[in-house]
């Protein structure tokens, strides 16, 4: 029977391709936006300004305490009563990012923390304005803090996108669920979805392991 089963799972294995691409897809893109509007929201949560700092602790403690198929939930299945409909996969987009973008948000605060405050009046000294100051001087320096966390949150992030099935994305995750139906032997099937996503988080684990060795040089 298990030969049975694993003749009908190779029969459909471009199944979980197109589950794995769609995986890729909505990872990657959520990397980028989340990556971008947590550098943002960490440079300001990092800043003197005590309102922003305020509005995004609570955005920030808000998404880190709460499910994230609760968040998924309230985009996919309230907003509509609000008059935002939207599909499932830009849907999942906006969840990825929102809560990616907490998270690295508090990395990039910590790193750019870090910093001694004399590196911040030896840019003022020098006559540079705020965003020279942080492209120039401090961001450089806090790189060495943020990378090894941040590349470890994107494993993370990449592992998150299987919650994402619960608003029928097909996914690879979805797509484990569904062959499941086919074929009933649940182990093999979630063994293959489980080696597909080690197969693209492990890179970025060693790239994690990597900057963190270099980062400590």
């Amino acid at each position: 029977m298990i030969s049975f089963y694993f003749s009908r799972l190779l029969e459909i294995y471009p199944f979980f391709f197109t589950g794995l691409w769609m995986t890729c897809k909505i990872a990657f893109i959520s990397l980028f936006t989340c990556t971008l509007l947590g550098f943002v929201l960490g440079v300001f949560r990092a800043g003197d300004n005590k309102i922003l700092k305020f509005i995004i602790g609570i955005y920030v403690s808000f998404v880190r305490g709460t499910p994230f198929v609760v968040q998924i939930f309230i985009i996919f299945f309230i907003f509509p009563e609000w008059g935002i409909q939207l599909e499932a996969f830009p849907a999942a987009l906006l969840a990825m990012a929102i809560m990616g973008s907490a998270f690295i948000c508090e990395i990039v605060a910590g790193g750019i923390s870090a910093i001694p405050k004399g590196q911040w009046e030896a840019a003022i000294s020098s006559g540079l304005g705020f965003f020279q100051q942080l492209r120039l001087v401090i961001i450089p320096q806090a790189m060495r803090v943020i990378l090894p966390p941040l590349v470890g949150q994107y494993v993370l992030l990449i592992k998150d996108t299987s919650v994402v099935s619960v608003i029928g994305v097909m996914e690879l995750t979805r797509v484990g669920w569904v062959t499941v139906v086919r074929i009933p032997e649940g182990l093999m099937v979630f063994s293959l979805v489980g080696i597909l996503y080690f197969s693209i988080s492990y890179p970025l684990i060693l790239l994690s392991n990597y900057l963190e060795r270099r980062m400590a040089v």
